[in-house]
């Protein structure tokens, strides 16, 4: 009887790293190429060109004082009567002031503790309404 020696061959039970690398990199390039990033989100705001300094009437300003806790305080030109609203008051506002004056310009001054969000739902008022002619300020006579 001959005996044959085999060799058996041993399962082994480590993970195989040489590929690992490799792996890595291309599921890395995979979901960078595969990802969708939103668009930024945030006010579009087009700034005028540099260098041009008009003087307005305040007869064509509503002022539109922004508060810390939300009120909006409305000056109509150098008038001394200020109106108090909400946000979302102002577009029916800046409609009806328009019609009567359609130079009118928007003049919204911020506190600077009042929270942003404040300003932003002023300013949305004011786009639904159509408003086109807006001033961006920071409240300095606190």
């Amino acid at each position: 009887m001959a005996v044959i020696n085999q060799k058996k061959s041993k399962v082994s039970d480590e993970v195989p790293t040489a590929s690992m690398a490799d792996i890595a990199f291309l599921l890395l390039v995979f979901f960078l190429v595969t990802t969708v990033f939103p668009k930024d989100k945030g006010l579009e705001v087009v700034l005028p060109e540099q260098g041009e300094e008009i003087a307005v009437s305040q007869n064509n300003i509503l002022h539109l004082i922004i508060r810390t806790d939300g009120i909006v305080e409305v000056k109509r030109g150098e008038s001394t009567s200020i109106q108090q609203m909400r946000p979302d008051d102002i577009e029916a506002l800046w409609r009806n002031e328009v019609t009567a004056n359609p130079n009118l310009i928007a003049a919204v001054k911020t506190h600077p503790d009042a929270p942003h969000r404040f300003m932003i739902d002023v300013l949305d008022s004011l786009q639904l309404a159509g408003a086109e002619r807006i001033s961006l300020q920071m409240l300095e006579d606190i």
